[in-house]
């Protein structure tokens, strides 16, 4: 069980990164967009919704971390 948990720890871990990197790229392109007069874009859009997902992936890794360590001090 512990192992499993820690794997799930590792996945949301690798998970959040990549959210955070391709928020980040997002984010670039909407600062090159919003420079040349463009207005909001895709790339703004998709940049939101990249940083919501780190969010969510980093209260995911987190709620595992509080369950693997209820579990240990169980045993």
């Amino acid at each position: 069980m512990n192992t499993f948990l820690v794997i799930l720890l590792i996945a949301a871990m690798i998970a959040t990164v990549v959210a955070l990197v391709r928020g980040v790229i997002s984010f670039l392109q909407e600062s090159h967009a919003q420079v040349h007069g463009e207005g909001p874009s895709q790339a703004s859009l998709k940049s939101n919704r990249m940083m919501q997902q780190r969010i969510f992936f980093q209260a995911l890794a987190v709620l595992i971390v509080v369950v693997i360590l209820f579990a240990a001090g169980r045993t």
